[in-house]
């Protein structure tokens, strides 16, 4: 069979679809990037970030995904048992067997009758749940989805990983259009079979492909799915007001965004990476969270995640005069990453559970 000719693949909903509501959270304990050098390389190491966010005791994806997602529920101004899909992207589930995503619903009050499941695309499962989530409301199957990314992403003691391997992320509501506070432009997905990170069942920290990470992975695929979204829309960087990269540290989205012709001021309020690490399948969307946060209406806002394995998602999204009113509905991204309790790294260990018996 011959190959099908190239087209163009970008998704403007059928029917217009926004984001009625979004919600952040971040764990209030941070460990400092020099604390993980002190330990494993004599203080002497570069950090690719000051320092990460890390779980208490009592957090984890599930916690943190009921913080964001009632966050998302104040703003939306709705009540959970109007939400249809409730679905939960993460590659830090807490089970192994038993969704994240029955336990969210319950706990927010959504109704029985509601799609529930769990989204696994490494860094990009959040994104994944979104894309589906528009689809959702667009094909009419429900009003409202809500669709998160959230991780308490782990690394091997010692790794690279470890100085960036954070925890937080971010919930969106999706719904129709005229309820929106921003809308759904159009959204992208380029992916490729690229092992430039993995982790096996029954391993319990992943592994990456040191030459693959950068140019084959993480830049091919954003700036791929960067520029069909903004072709296939007509646009270009200087029609944006903010773009948001997911940010395993803190050069990869500084260097992508200089590659797609945004400035430093366009990338600024969404860079949380150098305060917070990488939040795994949250990163690209608590970075919108935060651009959320302070943008103006009228304004356009461009989302590339990046997930290992490999693809990225590209979204546009464009604010409107419902957005301002709703900024202060609950407590916003700045105001977890100010809630800093800063921790060694023997506390970071027992957090965590490095300990073996």
């Amino acid at each position: 069979m011959e190959k099908p000719e190239t087209q163009t693949l970008t998704h403007i909903p059928a029917r217009p679809v926004g984001i009625i509501g979004y919600g952040a959270y971040v764990p209030r304990y941070r460990l400092p990037a020099r604390e993980v050098a002190r330990i494993w390389k004599g203080g002497k190491d570069e950090a690719p970030v000051r320092e990460k966010s890390v779980p208490g005791a009592d957090e984890d994806v599930i916690t943190m995904s009921i913080e964001a997602a009632r966050n998302a529920l104040a703003r939306a101004r709705i009540h959970a048992h109007e939400i249809r899909a409730v679905w939960v992207g993460s590659e830090s589930h807490p089970y192994a067997v038993k969704p994240s995503s029955t336990v969210v619903a319950e706990a927010i009050g959504a109704p029985v009758s509601v799609q529930a499941g769990d989204w696994e695309f490494a860094c990009k499962a959040g994104t994944e749940a979104m894309v589906a989530a528009i689809a959702m409301v667009a094909a009419g199957m429900g009003r409202y989805a809500l669709a998160i990314g959230m991780d308490t992403a782990q690394g091997r003691p010692g790794d690279a990983l470890e100085y960036t391997a954070a925890a937080g992320g971010a919930a969106y509501i999706l719904g129709p259009a005229e309820e929106a506070l921003a809308v759904v432009e159009g959204t992208y997905s380029y992916v490729t079979d690229t092992p430039d990170f993995w982790r096996r069942a029954n391993e319990r920290y992943p592994e990456h492909g040191q030459r693959f990470t950068g140019d084959p992975a993480y830049f091919k695929h954003i700036t791929e799915a960067g520029k069909q979204l903004m072709k296939d829309l007509g646009l270009t960087a200087g029609d944006i007001q903010y773009a948001v990269f997911h940010q395993p540290n803190t050069k990869f989205p500084q260097r992508v965004a200089k590659m797609l012709g945004f400035t430093p001021e366009q990338i600024q309020p969404g860079l949380l990476s150098p305060v917070i690490g990488n939040t795994y399948a949250g990163a690209a969307m608590i970075g919108l969270s935060a651009v959320l946060d302070c943008a103006k209406p009228g304004d356009r806002i461009l989302v590339v995640s990046f997930g290992s394995g490999a693809g990225s998602d590209a979204f546009l999204f464009r604010t409107t005069e419902a957005l301002v009113e709703r900024q202060r509905l609950a407590l916003q991204t700045q105001d977890y990453i100010a809630r800093r309790t800063e921790i060694d790294y023997g506390m970071y260990v027992r957090l965590r559970g490095k300990l073996a018996d």
